[in-house]
């Protein structure tokens, strides 16, 4: 069951292996840095949860990724002394990759897209009895993302928070734990409408998955389990483009000297290019979700 309870209690479990991440106010908004988390991404809450509450088999854990949850699982893995097999799509960012490597996982590059490298997990965890641990859409995943909003209302007080949609996990964690006390608006590309297309829907539906962010806003579908908590506790969804998403990064790194990739600037796109209007002293929070990436040159 996701509940408050129940994000209080995995907080306190994980909190020796993950960090509380800082807030920056700055431009009228506060910013939580989870791109500052181990791993490079809030996927590292999730992972941990997941394997420090659930049974490990001797052929240890297999995941399927875009990339963040990949390097999570990674560095939980070896943090636990478990071994882990990381599956990603060819469409996986070099840092990412990179970042998994570095991490000691086994890793296979596996389809074009996370749906691809998802089944491919699948079959192995079937034929080698590795314990699945799902990006998304698993009860340990929504609980771990749910800490940072137990974070972040310890650190501001604020009125609405945007947070980037892709498969829901960290959407739906922060719902539940806000529990409708302040407005959660989800933020999607345009190309990679998950969540859009459910509510449209009335249920989780495959959508578009494709855009700048196709790395980690871009699964087939949003999750069965984050589903119900959206629709209660989400006030709405706004989309954006491309065009959008890369002038957050931009505007993060020149005015902020933050390292955004494009899914982890994707919520803060959605104020600059107007997709969200906050309204007359309104106090908006923006999570800066991920900073894997390698657009930032360091040339002399």
């Amino acid at each position: 069951m996701i509940s408050r309870q129940r994000i209080a209690e995995v907080d306190s479990l994980i909190r020796p292996y993950v960090r509380y991440t800082p807030i920056l106010e700055a431009e009228g908004l506060v910013f939580k840095l989870e791109l500052l988390q181990h791993s490079g991404s809030f996927k590292v809450r999730g992972a941990f949860v997941n394997l420090l509450t659930r049974e490990i088999p001797s052929a240890g854990v297999v995941a399927a990724s875009g990339g963040n949850h990949g390097a999570a699982v990674a560095y939980a893995a070896r943090s636990l002394k478990v071994k882990a097999r990381i599956y990603v799509p060819i469409v996986s960012s070099p840092a990412k990759v990179s970042r998994i490597k570095s991490y000691g996982a086994e890793l296979v590059i596996e389809g074009e897209r996370y749906a691809d490298a998802l089944a491919a997990s699948e079959r192995w965890a079937e034929q080698s009895g590795a314990l699945q641990i799902h990006a998304y859409d698993q009860e340990g995943a929504l609980l771990g993302q749910g800490t940072i909003g137990m974070e972040l209302e310890e650190q501001a007080k604020i009125e609405t928070l945007l947070v980037a949609v892709g498969g829901g996990g960290l959407i739906g964690g922060i719902a539940a734990w806000y529990e409708g006390r302040i407005r959660i608006v989800g933020v999607e590309p345009r190309l990679a409408p998950t969540l859009t297309r459910a509510l449209e829907a009335g249920r989780p539906v495959d959508a578009e998955a494709g855009g700048i962010a196709a790395d980690s806003l871009a699964p087939r579908r949003v999750g069965e389990l984050m589903y119900p908590i959206a629709k209660r506790f989400v006030d709405h969804v706004v989309l954006v483009e491309d065009e959008a998403i890369h002038e957050a990064q931009e505007r993060l790194w020149d005015s902020l000297r933050i390292v955004a990739e494009p899914g982890g600037a994707a919520a803060y796109a959605a104020f600059l290019s107007g997709a969200y209007r906050p309204g007359k002293d309104e106090r908006v929070g923006v999570l800066v979700c991920g900073g894997n990436t390698t657009a930032v040159s360091f040339d002399r």
